[in-house]
């Protein structure tokens, strides 16, 4: 089969969702035979090799804005893609769900993974969550077939709006620490800080989880990695409410070094809401971390009752159980250890890789 994967910043990547997601699967599926394209924003690249890891890299400009990049980018995409032959057309993110008029049109197959609740997401005003709300509506319309990344989304999607989605997860690897003296160079110590991992957007809630660890007893700092893309208040604001033990490191982009914050935290809190099942999650899961999670349906699918410790969307809730993790080092590393087996039973790329690859089958064959 020849796929071309759309909608992504691009490869290769960092730790961000679609784009470690389109790594992890379009790289498995060159290595089993299939050819692989991949759309790259081109502005975010100051190189641009002609592949990557096996797969055909293709380079488009796009507007870089917060609310225009991606829209700009995949109107390009589905152009371009109209004189290449493909078999299926992966679309990543549900604002692009308009655009699959252009392949629709043409009688190209396509899918798209709608990945979170886009038009409940704050940082969008309301005119941007009406437009998210009417991408998903076009989606569901205009795609062969709709790709939810939990059951619990897939449910949402049958209820609001009708259709019966399929349901393919995120993966992780299952991987340990190997260089932690990297460690050094963010000023933290093996077991002796606290971890909070995205993009500091509001619906990540990493305000709720400097208040939440404002009030709890240790020397242990609060380490934060991301940032936001785009010039925010709400990262401004975070600034001003932590207190001297929270540290901000910013974007990590070196993936080596995000696997050693994951996996010699003492704990790390997932403070995400709308995004289905969240790579950040279980890439913790994979690098044996304790997870103090928000209490969601998403959250709740993915660490059941013997994978994570969960909080409601209170920071005195969370500094209930964060102080519980700190005093009780022998709780703490029970869930450590079990974190890796829960990627083993679910969420393997392997297993998500065997999953598209059936998807793109039957839809090549006409079943749905």
């Amino acid at each position: 089969m020849r796929i071309a994967f759309m909608g992504i910043r691009g490869l290769p990547s960092t730790y961000s969702g679609y784009e470690t997601f389109a790594d992890a699967v379009g790289s498995r599926l060159v290595e089993r035979g299939h050819e692989v394209l991949v759309y790259c924003r081109a502005a975010l690249f100051p190189q641009h090799p002609p592949t990557y890891r096996g797969m055909q890299l293709i380079y488009l400009p796009s507007l870089e804005t917060k609310e225009f990049s991606t829209l700009s980018h995949t109107w390009l995409c589905m152009l371009d893609v109209l004189r290449r032959k493909t078999d299926i057309i992966l679309v990543c993110n549900v604002a692009n769900g308009f655009h699959l008029i252009i392949p629709r049109l043409f009688g190209r197959r396509t899918a798209i993974n709608v990945d979170g609740l886009e038009w409940k997401r704050p940082k969008w005003n309301r005119w941007g969550r009406a437009y998210f709300r009417f991408a998903a509506h076009m989606a569901c319309r205009l795609a062969d077939r709709v790709i939810c990344d939990a059951a619990a989304m897939t449910a949402i999607y049958k209820r609001e709006f009708g259709i019966d989605a399929a349901t393919i997860a995120y993966g992780a690897d299952i991987e340990r620490s190997r260089q932690p003296e990297v460690l050094q160079q963010y000023n933290l110590e093996p077991q002796r800080y606290i971890l909070i991992l995205g993009r500091l957007v509001p619906d990540n809630n990493a305000d709720l989880s400097v208040r939440g660890y404002a009030s709890v007893r240790t020397d242990m700092p609060l380490a934060i990695v991301g940032d936001a893309n785009y010039k925010s208040s709400f990262v401004a604001d975070l600034h001003r409410i932590a207190d001297g033990r929270v540290r901000f490191l910013g974007h990590v982009g070196n993936r080596d070094h995000v696997r050693e914050l994951y996996s010699n935290a003492y704990a790390y809190i997932h403070g995400h809401e709308y995004g289905g099942t969240n790579p950040a999650l279980l890439t913790a899961l994979g690098c044996g971390t304790c997870i103090l999670a928000l209490d969601t349906p998403f959250s709740r699918e993915v660490l059941g009752d013997d994978y994570g410790i969960l909080f409601r969307k209170e920071p005195a809730h969370l500094a209930e159980k964060l102080q519980y993790v700190i005093d009780h080092p022998d709780v703490r590393d029970r869930y450590a250890r079990r974190s890796p087996a829960r990627i083993g039973e679910a969420y393997t790329w392997e297993h998500i890789t065997d999953q598209y690859e059936d998807l793109f089958r039957a839809m090549l064959e006409g079943k749905q």
